[in-house]
């Protein structure tokens, strides 16, 4: 995690939700298996705060073995992409025309301020939603609000109904929201395709005079 985030979530650590929740955690991790590795939990918090252009919101981690670490969607080098992440491949080519890689790893996008953000940070392995409602919705909301409290706009993406919900926590006037259907095999087809996020996203930051992102990922990591 970035100093910067430590610094403003240090008052969220202590609080007793909190507390409660990583000795959950933890208990979890003792009684079986809990993704993501202890290591890479709070990876997708290395976009340093001031520096946070995107937010792309997920539900919660994958749920089996290798895939999640720390950043919503993206998968390790190696690991074969999750069909959500080859429907945002599919999306981002209609929208743009970039191929997709062979890889699933979204490091590029994050190294240029996209913070690839689960609304949940863990998950019992191959048990979805396993950890809602445990405290890290109440983490999570607290990070949406301090990039919404930011003076610099945020493009906040809203994928499907569970990542809808959190748009009651955002300014629309300052920042824009992009609504769309979950990139999931079972409703891409319902609002996702065509959507044309990446296009929109990048109209959105150079209008605010920020450079846009290269969505254009390397052949290889």
């Amino acid at each position: 995690m970035h100093a910067s985030w430590k610094k403003i979530l240090q008052g969220e650590f202590e609080k007793p939700y909190f507390q409660s929740l990583i000795e959950f955690v933890n208990k979890e991790r003792r009684e079986g298996v809990v993704f993501p590795p202890p290591g890479t939990l709070f990876n997708a918090f290395q976009v340093p705060y001031e520096e946070v252009k995107v937010l792309i919101l997920g539900q919660d981690p994958y749920p089996n073995a290798g895939q999640a670490y720390g950043f919503c969607f993206s998968v390790q080098p190696g690991v074969k992409p999750p069909p959500s992440l080859v429907n945002i491949y599919k999306e981002l080519e209609g929208d743009l025309g970039i191929k997709p890689p062979k890889h699933g790893c979204l490091q590029h996008w994050v190294d240029q301020g996209v913070f690839l953000l689960n609304a949940v940070l863990t998950v019992r392995a191959h048990q979805s939603g396993s950890h809602q409602g445990k405290g890290w919705e109440q983490f999570t909301d607290k990070v949406i609000r301090l990039l919404d409290a930011r003076q610099e706009p945020v493009v906040f993406v809203l994928w499907g109904r569970y990542a809808q919900n959190k748009k009651d926590l955002i300014d629309c006037q300052r920042h824009l929201v992009l609504e769309a259907a979950h990139p999931s095999p079972m409703s891409a087809r319902n609002g996702f395709f065509g959507s044309r996020p990446f296009s929109q996203i990048n109209a959105a930051l150079e209008y605010s005079g920020l450079d846009p992102i290269d969505w254009q990922l390397p052949p290889k990591v």
